[in-house]
């Protein structure tokens, strides 16, 4: 019998999650046969079941992989603004543009909506604590209205969820996402304290 190393177990997960995402993308979750994808990652579908369950676990790791790479990139977004209030806009209106890339829409606004029933809640929390840290910080300095920043990150993380679905579900997402971000802007505007 051979024994695994922690870092070929590692590898083997990396390779099964780097494949997922890859035939995902392409042929999207429900045509996509486990047989063709450990083929294709050159594993087994033992190796598969070990390291996700099933299909679904797999699809599951690839969506929290996912969230986690456009957190680390909205963070960035908002960290390289000239000020706290832009910094928040531009995260806001980055995660709307997000929706009409076609490996984000494909695996988590489509297949993970239809097979996962959307983000998970660990990742619906992070967000909305994200934000919420991000309100705080901005209702302190008086540039949003006194408010209960959770409700408000509530608010708005689900109405951008609900938008980014919308312009991912539809075509002519291009002309979805102008108007989806038109209606963002109104809606910031209207958390502006008055200066």
């Amino acid at each position: 019998m051979v024994r695994r190393t922690r870092a070929d177990m590692e590898e083997t997960r990396a390779t099964l999650l780097a494949t997922a995402r890859k035939v995902f993308s392409e042929y999207g979750y429900a045509a996509t046969s486990m047989d063709d994808l450990t083929a294709q990652a050159g594993l087994t579908r033992g190796a598969l079941y070990h390291h996700f369950g099933d299909k679904k676990g797999l699809l599951t790791a690839v969506v929290e992989h996912i969230d986690a790479e456009m957190d680390v990139r909205l963070a960035s977004i908002s960290n390289a603004a000239k000020d706290p209030w832009e910094g928040f806009c531009s995260r806001c209106r980055a995660y709307l543009e997000m929706a009409i890339e076609p490996e984000y829409q494909r695996i988590v606004l489509r297949d993970a909506k239809a097979v996962l029933g959307g983000a998970t809640p660990q990742s619906q929390r992070h967000c909305v604590e994200s934000m919420r840290d991000q309100l705080e910080e901005l209702i302190s300095q008086g540039v949003v209205v006194q408010v209960d920043a959770q409700v408000l990150a509530s608010l708005i993380y689900g109405s951008l969820a609900e938008a980014a679905f919308w312009i991912a579900d539809g075509e002519h997402g291009d002309d979805r996402l102008d108007r989806a971000i038109a209606a963002l802007e109104l809606l910031l505007r209207g958390l502006r304290a008055k200066q």
